[in-house]
């Protein structure tokens, strides 16, 4: 059976990724004033330049039901089967939209369809584990409750330059906003039953919030599975980024894969955002 593992653009993964793991993608809608593109064409470093020109924060537009329906449509004409993974249920109507296009006739019993919990690269790394299972030969019903019963052991978590685009997108208060600004308080934020919360907060050049932020995450979520970690980020320099995956590589990560956050997730999370993100349960050797 030839399997379909399929996710939406807010995956964060790399088109050298998305070949090699065969993963398909289907992009949120970026609105930003009276431009409208998709997740993939419009770049985090054009809604930064608009927001910094305009003060106004780019808005993103989850996938309708009758999108999702003529994608999975699409996608049957070359798969038998398809394991779609949504951005979480807490954050997006992406779920739900996705949930009852599966339904419809023609598609039911051909989609499955998985609420990741998380967001970015925590998505792809659900998407990894099920491609691998699904190149061993376990079928869409073991995949699927492989993936389930790991769905919240994602550790997904990012360190932030500022709260400015969270309080834009009214994931802040405008008192918190103000008073990690006057404070120059960096934080940490995490994703927790799949919802976005407040973390540590650190203080600091980024370099140095960036490596306590990893230092603390490995210690606190310190069963992972060191087969797959991410680095991913809005905008972060070299040097940083070099530096945690030589922190990641004496940890004992196995693959280090570094991706750069796509316009939806870089819409929220604004520039200058690096977070670290694994599975922590422990091994789960593929045989």
């Amino acid at each position: 059976m030839k399997i379909c593992i399929s996710a939406e653009s807010t995956v964060d993964l790399t088109p050298e990724l998305l070949k090699e793991f065969d993963i398909s993608t289907v992009p949120f809608n970026i609105i930003m004033g009276e431009e409208q593109g998709l997740d993939g064409q419009i770049k985090p470093e054009d809604l930064f330049a608009y927001t910094e020109k305009t003060g106004e924060l780019p808005h993103t537009a989850a996938i309708n039901q009758f999108q999702y329906s003529e994608y999975f449509k699409e996608k049957l004409k070359d798969y038998d089967h398809i394991i779609h993974f949504t951005l979480s249920s807490g954050l997006s109507v992406a779920h739900n939209n996705a949930v009852s296009a599966s339904q419809e006739d023609g598609l039911k019993g051909k989609v499955d369809v998985i609420d990741s919990l998380s967001l970015s690269s925590g998505i792809g790394l659900q998407c990894l584990y099920a491609r691998k299972l699904a190149r061993k030969g376990e079928s869409p019903e073991e995949i699927v409750s492989a993936c389930k019963a790991r769905v919240n052991a994602v550790q997904a978590s990012f360190s932030l330059e500022s709260v400015n685009y969270l309080y834009k997108g009214g994931r802040c208060s405008m008192l918190a906003m103000i008073g990690a600004n006057l404070l120059k308080i960096k934080p940490e934020i995490y994703v927790k039953d799949g919802k976005m919360g407040p973390g540590a907060k650190y203080r600091g050049p980024m370099k140095k919030v960036v490596m306590q932020y990893v230092e603390d995450t490995l210690a606190e979520f310190n069963n992972p599975d060191k087969e797959e970690v991410f680095i991913t980020y809005s905008t972060a320099p070299e040097e940083v980024v070099a530096e945690v995956k030589a922190r990641l590589e004496k940890e004992g990560f196995q693959n280090i894969r570094i991706t750069t956050a796509g316009a939806t997730i870089s819409c929220h999370c604004g520039p200058h955002c690096l977070g670290i993100l694994y599975i922590n349960d422990g091994p789960h050797p593929i045989a």
